[in-house]
């Protein structure tokens, strides 16, 4: 599976952003797909995952409410749409995909992007 993340800039804390990743190659309907980020001199953490077809999502507690994982159906696209980014939302963002295993540990993915910047300033 490949990944190509696309997406990230620079916005002003307050805007908003979508984040895109298309995936190609052999996929199963079993995988899930998860967007992380990661901050300078911190360790990569989960935002968000969703499953294959696209009919459950999952949020860390820090952008529930702001952040948006979708997709129309199993060969699209997963989008993050960002909104009401702060400061401290500015990082890498990557997404993965996972087989199995627990999809909020970064360890334990399969496939990874190549990763977008977010920067957002104050």
């Amino acid at each position: 599976v490949q990944l190509q993340a696309s997406g990230g800039g620079l916005v002003q804390a307050g805007g908003s952003l979508r984040l895109s990743c298309v995936a190609s190659g052999r996929t199963i309907s079993s995988y899930r797909m998860a967007w992380f980020r990661q901050a300078p001199g911190k360790e990569r953490e989960f935002v968000g995952a969703i499953t294959w077809s696209g009919g459950s999502t999952y949020y860390a507690d820090s952008v529930k409410g702001r952040f948006t994982i979708s997709r129309d159906n199993a060969k699209s696209p997963v989008y993050l749409q960002m909104s009401s980014l702060k400061p401290e939302d500015t990082a890498v963002y990557y997404c993965g995909v996972i087989g199995s295993g627990n999809y909020l540990r970064s360890s334990a993915y399969d496939y990874w992007g190549q990763g977008t910047l977010v920067t957002v300033s104050s």
